[in-house]
């Protein structure tokens, strides 16, 4: 067994090193480059792909969770029409509310079927009543133009009214305006109200039908008071746990009360995200086992341009195993290029993306304008880390063809 002494140096690391772009016009450098090529630009397809889908999520469940609350709780009495029946703000859950982990806020909303009228047109929508005490600055991002809802300090409701841009364009709205709102009821009722803004989600379900208006207006309207209201939307601090918070308000909530989640009411665009999760793994696969069979063939060409040097180093009493850490240093290290160049490329070209918005989208196809980034840790860690596994166990396969070598055989090899 060869040993190196007064050098903390491993003798199969010192050689790995020197076998690096020995031969600069050698068949196996030119391999060597295109294997770090290959890795470099399959590293980067992968940070790109998970930083995309990512994007695409954060970015559609913003623009939902912007309107809706994530767990959504209203009277149980079989009432299948979207104003439904309301629920006390006193309740023996409101009580409760604060001991369940998770909750971030509770807001109270009501919903109200009505035909909007201006001079020219006539046209169906759902309005959405909104409390004084909503969070407003997640809607506030979906605004185009004008400004969220005002809330007087007084018992009169406000009458501020927020359409989505495609109602504004059927109805030919623009913000200042007023019209006519007849909420369908027995006996109907009207009220005259003005527009202080327009907002645009990309989401079909929210701007083909909802507006937004004072929560207090729907109460009056259905002669609740100030001590009823349609229902109660939950919000929680971390989504990932949704399904836990869900269970804990399920038993806790009252008995006359109805839950849905988010997930199951826009069941289709959570769907949609299963499936492009897991388009990005097979992506993902089909990459890996590229970038793998290149290294494999890269060292298996180092293997046979060497093949008198393996010869020499047995001659002189290495040991298998060394001269296969020998090779498996080599390909670390065109690994390790591979890496820094993917890594450099992925996020350069994804800081491009983010901050110039170099690549455009169709609204009506994507929900959004541009390609959404969404940077993640955690996915540069499994992209990483996923590659140095898969390749790394790759590159001792082609290794175990030099214990086939013998010494005479390789030394006369030409």
């Amino acid at each position: 067994m060869i040993r190196r002494k007064n050098n903390n140096t491993p003798f199969t690391w010192l050689v790995a090193t020197r076998l690096q772009d020995n031969k600069v016009g050698s068949f196996s450098a030119l391999v060597a480059r295109i294997a770090m090529a290959s890795i470099s630009i399959g590293v980067a397809a992968m940070l790109l792909s998970f930083m995309i889908f990512e994007g695409f999520k954060c970015e559609i469940q913003t623009k939902i969770f912007s309107l809706v609350g994530h767990i959504r709780l209203t009277k149980f009495d079989g009432n299948a029409s979207p104003e439904g029946s309301p629920l006390p703000l006193q309740t023996s859950f409101l009580k409760k509310a604060p001991q369940i982990r998770g909750i971030e806020r509770i807001e109270f909303y009501s919903q109200k079927s009505v035909l909007l009228k201006t001079d020219e047109e006539v046209m169906g929508a759902l309005v959405k009543g909104i409390h004084p005490n909503a969070d407003s600055s997640f809607f506030s991002k979906n605004l185009v133009s004008g400004r969220f809802l005002h809330f007087s300090d007084s018992a009169d409701h406000s009458s501020d009214l927020i359409v989505s841009k495609k109602i504004a364009d059927k109805l030919h709205l623009q913000v200042g305006d007023r019209l006519t709102a007849y909420f369908i009821q027995n006996p109907p009722r009207a009220r005259r109200l003005n527009v202080c803004g327009i907002y645009q989600t990309g989401l079909e379900d929210f701007d083909e039908r909802i507006i937004l208006a004072d929560n207090r207006m729907i109460q009056q309207l259905n002669r609740w008071g100030d001590s009823l209201t349609g229902g109660y939307e939950i919000y929680v601090r971390d989504f990932n746990r949704l399904n836990q918070v869900a269970e804990a308000v399920y038993e806790a909530m009252d008995y006359q009360m109805q839950m849905e989640t988010v997930e199951s009411r826009y069941a289709h665009f959570f769907d949609w995200f299963i499936m492009l999760n897991r388009n990005v793994t097979i992506f993902m696969t089909i990459i890996l086992s590229v970038a793998a069979f290149n290294t494999i063939s890269i060292l298996i060409i180092l293997m046979m341009e060497r093949t008198q040097m393996i010869g020499l180093l047995k001659a002189l009493g290495a040991t298998n195993r060394q001269i296969r850490n020998i090779f498996f240093w080599k390909g670390m290290r065109i690994l390790a290029k591979g890496l820094l160049g993917g890594n450099l490329l992925g996020l350069g070209l994804a800081a491009l993306q983010y901050y110039f918005h170099l690549i455009p989208l169709n609204p009506e196809n994507y929900y959004m304008q541009t390609v959404p980034i969404q940077w993640d840790g955690l996915a540069f860690i499994t992209v990483n880390i996923a590659t140095i596994a898969v390749v790394g166990v790759a590159m001792w396969l082609p290794t175990v063809l030099i214990a086939r070598i013998t010494p005479i055989a390789a030394i006369r090899f030409n």
